[in-house]
């Protein structure tokens, strides 16, 4: 049996592209269990609840199990599946970062595991598996809490399970810009499944903003970001904004004052969307997932994807000294797409 576990719509729809690769092309493959692990916020529920259905449509079967709420949700949860767990021959991951799938990943040793692309985290993960670090999200400070400190020998366990061996195999099936390490393959995600379902778009005159979470996840001061949007959604002629799925309310309320762009708070992945159509000529986006998956996706239409970068100042004291680095890293290795400089307000104010 495959058995995938997501966290995330992104996640989902990169099970649901593996699974038509995985299939030959043409058709999902059949033999495939997703166990969603849905978070709490409303628009990231939404959006899982839509690809499942999509899922269910391919003949998936989709599970949809709480692992979050309160103390003894995530217990009852982990009791639900152990005896799914066990019984897989196959594990497909979304999320390796999860401490939720690392613990799971303790409770079996598949002969066959493969990682799909939680977009530009995957980037990350490489990198760690490579240098043999601790598996850590790349915005997160350096430290030990005392929470991961409880949870370093679940980690240490489910770094091993995703080394391969004799009686293990270990796959990533991504279309991030990576070099797996030794003994892991590599499967390029095209996005065929997205490509061979929807579009091609219809395409608008004007271009379209991605938004980010960069501000929600303490990277990236809100002042310069709304600075920033404003910027290019008046040099380049945007009339919409797609927001990520973790945005706050209120941040966009102020983006839409002060801007007067149409709020999007897409249904689905921005990759979907897109190929549905109608889309905007120009794509702006900052360094996100979307810069390396959108011209896959969009591959044959006249759509053009930008990238602004993020400058220095616009981080706070408190993000990860790796901040920068890697999201410079995202834009650099981005295939097909052009790349902007970034808002410096300083300079907007001595042009003022």
């Amino acid at each position: 049996m495959n058995l995938a576990f997501v966290e995330s719509p992104v996640q989902l729809l990169n099970v649901l592209e593996w699974a038509y690769t995985e299939g030959g092309g043409g058709r999902v493959l059949a033999d495939v269990t997703v166990v969603v692990l849905p978070p709490v916020d409303p628009m990231s529920r939404g959006q899982l609840r839509r690809m499942a259905e999509l899922a269910r449509d391919e003949g998936v079967t989709v599970r949809w199990q709480e692992a979050r709420g309160d103390s003894g949700t995530p217990l009852k949860s982990l009791r639900a599946l152990t005896r799914l767990v066990r019984n897989a021959d196959h594990i497909v991951i979304g999320d390796p970062f999860s401490r939720y799938v690392q613990l799971l990943l303790t409770l079996v040793r598949p002969r066959r595991l493969t990682v799909v692309d939680d977009g530009t985290a995957t980037m990350e993960f490489v990198a760690q598996l490579t240098r043999g670090e601790r598996l850590t999200r790349w915005h997160r400070r350096g430290g030990s809490s005392p929470r991961d400190l409880v949870l370093a020998p679940v980690t240490a366990t489910a770094r091993r399970r995703f080394t391969p061996s004799a009686v293990r195999e270990v796959e990533l099936f991504t279309a991030m810009p990576v070099i797996p390490p030794p003994g892991i393959t590599l499967i390029p995600n095209t996005f065929s499944w997205t490509r061979s379902r929807f579009g091609p778009p219809l395409l608008t005159k004007g271009a379209d903003l991605v938004g980010t979470s960069l501000v929600e996840t303490g990277v990236v001061d809100r002042a310069p970001y709304l600075g920033a949007v404003a910027e290019l959604a008046r040099t380049h002629g945007a009339t919409r904004y797609f927001a990520h799925r973790r945005e706050s309310t209120e941040k966009l309320h102020a983006l839409e004052a002060a801007t007067g762009l149409e709020i999007v708070r897409p249904d689905l992945p921005l990759e979907l969307i897109a190929r549905r159509g109608p889309i905007g000529h120009t794509v702006l986006s900052f360094p996100s997932t979307v810069v390396h998956t959108l011209p896959l996706a969009l591959v044959g239409t006249d759509v053009k994807v930008a990238v602004c970068d993020i400058a220095p100042e616009w981080l706070r004291e408190t993000a990860s000294p790796r901040a920068q680095g890697f999201l410079a890293g995202v834009t650099e290795t981005a295939r097909d797409v052009q790349r902007l400089a970034p808002w410096r307000a300083t300079a907007v104010a001595r042009e003022a």
